[in-house]
């Protein structure tokens, strides 16, 4: 899948790829990886732990990529595996990978998901910082987002 966004005035094709047993093509060359998990889910959350830790040992780049790990299903909060707390705290802090939870059913932060991970890889244009940690500071609510 391809789609053309816009981004501060600048024309980025994006192109989605589903994770499959092919793991190793493709993952050198991508310029960030979006992980989503089920907050209802584990075993979904073991999997988006398994597939980061392939993306760092696979990528030569995975200090300046940038990855997100999104909780889906933030709708259905009071049926969640695992406090938000301690998932943001283990994500961002251990793992050093950005954080956010959507809801895909109701838009819930989706498209400020996809705006502003193509923001910081087109205006960051993978600078000497790491790069996950520089995607956080896009995803908290100080800054202006049209959704």
């Amino acid at each position: 899948q391809h789609f053309t966004a816009y981004v501060e005035s600048r024309s980025v094709l994006v192109r989605g790829l589903e994770w499959s047993d092919s793991r190793c093509r493709g993952v050198r060359s991508a310029n960030a990886y979006v992980l989503v998990y089920d907050i209802c889910c584990l075993d979904s959350f073991e999997y988006v732990k398994m597939i980061r830790q392939q993306i760092t040992d696979l990528s030569n780049n995975s200090h300046k990529v940038p990855i997100i790990v999104v909780g889906n299903k933030r709708d259905l909060q009071k049926q969640r595996f695992a406090r938000r707390r301690s998932l943001c705290v283990l994500v961002k802090k251990v793992w050093k990978c950005g954080y956010i939870e959507c809801s895909a059913k109701y838009n819930w932060h989706v498209l400020l998901l996809f705006k502003e991970l193509l923001s910081s890889t087109v205006e960051r244009g993978y600078k000497h910082s790491h790069a996950s940690i520089c995607i956080q500071g896009a995803l908290q609510g100080n800054r202006c987002s049209v959704m």
